[in-house]
């Protein structure tokens, strides 16, 4: 049974940090999924933050967490992670870790985990 578990949400202040972890498990083989990390903001759709396939190996941030969020995984762990630094009251929304396969219509969000809130004060 597939399954993504999400950790380190939380309320920060603005210019803080958070790094999200989400576990994943009872895939084959952990080097065979794309992971990906989506957002979504209260009143807004659920925008794509960035999909990794491999160890630095992944596609582009959206604009607006570009040089602030890093997103990378450990196959020791079989863990995704999003590093999430300056933080903005905007960046508030519930996150989402998501895995599938590299390409195709369910690419990098085939399975989904639960959400994890991030608030982040002015």
């Amino acid at each position: 049974q597939v399954q993504l578990v999400e950790s380190g949400g939380g309320l920060v202040h603005a210019g803080g940090s958070l790094r999200l972890s989400c576990l994943a498990s009872g895939f084959s083989s952990f080097e065979n999924i794309a992971l990906s990390w989506f957002r979504q903001a209260p009143g807004k759709e659920r925008e794509a933050i960035s999909c990794i396939e491999a160890p630095g190996l992944n596609t582009p941030y959206t604009n607006s967490v570009k040089g602030r969020f890093t997103i990378s995984r450990d196959s020791a762990k079989n863990t995704t992670f999003l590093q999430m630094n300056g933080l903005k009251p905007e960046d508030t929304a519930m996150y989402y870790c998501a895995a599938g396969p590299a390409t195709g219509k369910s690419a990098c969000a085939e399975y989904w985990g639960q959400v994890t809130q991030v608030t982040v004060s002015s």
